[in-house]
């Protein structure tokens, strides 16, 4: 097993990932920027080490000062978390040029899966459902208008091809507006990705965002850990997520669960994943949409029904391990529940409130957890994500899940600061969620109709 692991990250994740190695016996190193010198990362890990100033290409971002720091500090392995160079394959190969072990899959399949249009068509060729649209990235408008007409159809979506976190993605609802908007998308995408390719696909008219873990060892033993349910979304970005699905039903779940490993056979792919799904209510037919090469924000509900410690189960398929159970092992039991905890106003459309928390009261008691980062004092800055904290219940069904919620939310204060906790209590207690009939454009028709 490894002595010492750097963790590549910041907040939340990054304290759960030296909790993790605690529990393993290994060392820690936090890396911060000066603006996160008090983060509490940098407080609780056994070594730290600042990597630069506050913007992300300068610290968070910054490769040559990661890999220096693992240097001076004598780190055999590097978790990324989530975000930053989680899904970097020239990172993950700069790793293993200097001897350091990159906990996450191999770069071949983080490229493979991180072009979104080269990720369907190997979707396509293993047999995973694929929503209908075009093979690969579309090389100029006069493709585009060709595949609209004949193939595709309207509505149709225009994708970012190095997308994620719902950035260079654009709805198109008849020809005219085509150009433009594809234009809006590819602008988008270089900004935040650096790449300005696109593809298209039909849009599928309010579906279900069904995503399923799976787990794989780099001895080809793949697992998938059963599904969470991502409907609940505000402009592309999850609001909170349950596990099971209020509207899986076993046969839907071994056949959508058979489909996500295959994707990840396909690729070759070991450590955690998770396989996006777009589920049509209508029809019932799922579709293949994206694979996140890496641990997700909602790891922690599946964690809750199925007692497998994603983290701790990643770092020992880097260090070599076998997977120590098999999928006819896998249960899940009760229901589990998670809302993001976001420093933001919802009622000045959910703008960041940076600033000191003055006061902070944590909810607790048997089936809540908080995966959090921030402390009474501790200033959140702007310069980063605005999640402070998951607030994750799990119960023995989804009735008395979603009631542990609302009290576990009402219990939740922070004072000196904006959050969407209230927000987050009046989704609970909406009808449609407790009836569990959401789905991903709900909370945006419901915030219409609030407007209206």
């Amino acid at each position: 097993m490894f002595d010492k692991i750097l963790i590549a990250n910041r907040g939340e994740i990054a304290v759960r990932i030296i909790r993790a190695c605690r529990e393993l016996g290994i060392k820690t190193v936090a890396v911060f920027s000066a603006a996160d010198k008090p983060a509490l990362h940098a407080h609780i890990a056994d070594e730290s080490v600042c990597i630069g100033p506050a913007a992300t290409k300068d610290s968070y971002l910054n490769e040559k000062n990661i890999l220096s720091a693992c240097e001076i500090t004598g780190t055999q392995a590097i978790h990324p978390g989530f975000g930053f160079l989680s899904e970097n394959a020239s990172f993950s190969r700069n790793c293993a040029k200097c001897g350091i072990n990159f906990i996450g899959p191999s770069p071949e399949s983080i490229e493979m899966l991180g072009d979104k249009a080269s990720a369907k068509v190997a979707m396509k060729n293993a047999g995973v459902p694929v929503i209908p649209g075009s093979d690969g990235s579309v090389k100029s408008l006069e493709e585009a208008v060709r595949l609209a007409e004949d193939e595709i159809g309207f509505p149709l979506m225009v994708k970012a091809s190095a997308g994620g976190g719902g950035r260079g993605i654009r709805i198109v609802e008849r020809i005219e507006e085509l150009e433009g908007q594809i234009t809006a998308a590819k602008q988008e995408a270089l900004s935040f990705f650096g790449d300005d390719s696109i593809y298209m696909e039909k849009f599928i008219i309010n579906p279900k965002h069904i995503e399923f873990q799976i787990i794989a060892d780099k001895h080809g033993n793949i697992v998938h850990l059963g599904e969470r349910d991502c409907s609940m979304q505000r402009r592309n970005q999850k609001i909170l997520e349950e596990t099971p699905s209020p509207v899986m039903t076993p046969e839907l779940r071994e056949k959508m669960g058979e489909a996500a490993k295959a994707a990840a056979k396909v690729c070759g792919y070991y450590n955690a994943g998770t396989i996006e799904f777009l589920v049509d209510s209508e029809s019932g037919n799922f579709y293949f949409m994206e694979m996140n090469t890496r641990i997700q924000v909602e790891h922690p509900i599946t964690e809750c029904v199925t007692g497998i410690d994603l983290v701790k189960t990643q770092i020992r398929i880097a260090n070599g391990e076998v997977l120590p159970f098999k999928q006819e092992d896998i249960a899940m039991n009760g229901h589990s529940i998670e809302c993001r905890i976001n420093a933001e106003s919802p009622e000045h459309n959910f703008r960041p409130s940076p600033g000191r928390i003055n006061s902070l009261n944590i909810p607790g008691g048997p089936g809540i957890r908080i995966d959090g980062a921030v402390y009474q004092g501790y200033t959140i800055t702007p310069y980063y994500d605005s999640m402070i904290a998951k607030l994750i219940v799990h119960a023995r069904n989804r009735e008395d899940a979603i009631m542990k919620m609302k009290w576990a939310l009402a219990e939740f204060i922070v004072e000196g600061v904006d959050t969407n906790i209230d927000f987050q209590l009046d989704l609970i207690r909406d009808p449609v969620f407790e009836n569990g009939n959401y789905d991903i454009g709900y909370l945006g028709r419901k915030m219409k109709s609030l407007k209206d």
